[in-house]
């Protein structure tokens, strides 16, 4: 049977700010999606890091248009287009803003500031916050030890938040996050591989360097309605309506035709290091 959010599901998600689903992949989809990871020339040569204040580094790679390789793939899968279509507000079809691949590797991957996804996103031009979700795919196993998400439960009630730069990533009014922490709840979101979470934009969230020996990687693909678009920096596949694929089209994917195909738009390491 094909996945469905419920309706509880959904009103969890509207009344928190993230909903977690556990076992969202099954271990053959995890064990595909680490494989090509760990392997794919793809992504190892469009990989950058960005340090933190501290001067750790996370290693990802970033690019717009999804296509036919697997991860292309699972970000047009639906049943995570379905899931994304519920828990966005409006009714405008969904579309892809962008997808990373998040390498926090063993004790030197860095941490993240305490930010909102739509503090970026702001400066796009993007107007309607409620439009617009992150949702994360652990790839391995997220724990406090390795540098986990943090958020605070419902913090995406307080609406934007002023952010600016801390090393070389943007993060959020410390003042405001620590009035956030005085009443709400600060959760660690420790997954398993193949868990999943969705995240509104503007919710308060952070991850701490990975001091463990294990790796963190996790894969994050963030959504928008056709209805929001930027005003500011041009991003067409933002407001391109997804073509779904089935949820079985990840397995039976040719490995020979190529793993993250040539024609995915990377984010290059200059347009990263540009943005400060």
């Amino acid at each position: 049977m094909a996945f469905r959010l419920t309706d509880e599901q959904v009103d969890a998600y509207q009344e928190n700010g993230y909903l977690i689903i556990p076992g969202f992949l099954n271990a053959d989809e995890v064990a595909k999606l680490y494989r090509v990871a760990m392997e794919d020339e793809a992504i190892r040569k469009n990989s950058f890091d960005l340090d933190d204040k501290a001067g750790k580094k996370t290693k990802l790679a970033l690019w717009f248009t999804p296509g036919n390789d697997v991860y292309g793939l699972l970000t047009r899968s639906e049943r995570m287009v379905d899931s994304v279509h519920k828990l966005l507000d409006g009714k405008a079809p969904v579309c892809h803003f962008h997808s990373k691949l998040m390498q926090k590797e063993p004790k030197v991957g860095g941490a993240w500031e305490w930010h909102q996804d739509y503090g970026y996103w702001y400066k796009n031009g993007y107007l309607f916050p409620d439009q617009m979700i992150s949702v994360m795919v652990a790839v391995t196993e997220a724990t406090k030890e390795n540098g986990c998400l943090q958020v605070i439960k419902k913090s995406h009630k307080m609406g934007r938040v002023e952010h600016g730069f801390s090393g070389e990533q943007v993060g959020a009014s410390m003042q405001y996050v620590e009035f956030a922490l005085q009443t709400m709840e600060l959760v660690y979101v420790e997954l398993k591989p193949g868990d999943l979470l969705f995240f509104h934009s503007n919710i308060l969230h952070r991850s701490e360097a990975n001091l463990s020996d294990t790796a963190r990687w996790s894969l994050i693909s963030a959504y928008n309605r056709q209805t929001n678009p930027p005003y500011i920096t041009e991003t067409p596949s933002s407001i391109t309506p997804l073509q779904t694929v089935p949820d079985d089209a990840l397995l039976l994917h040719d490995d020979a035709s190529g793993i993250l195909e040539n024609t995915t738009q990377f984010l290059s390491v200059e347009s990263a290091k540009a943005k400060k």
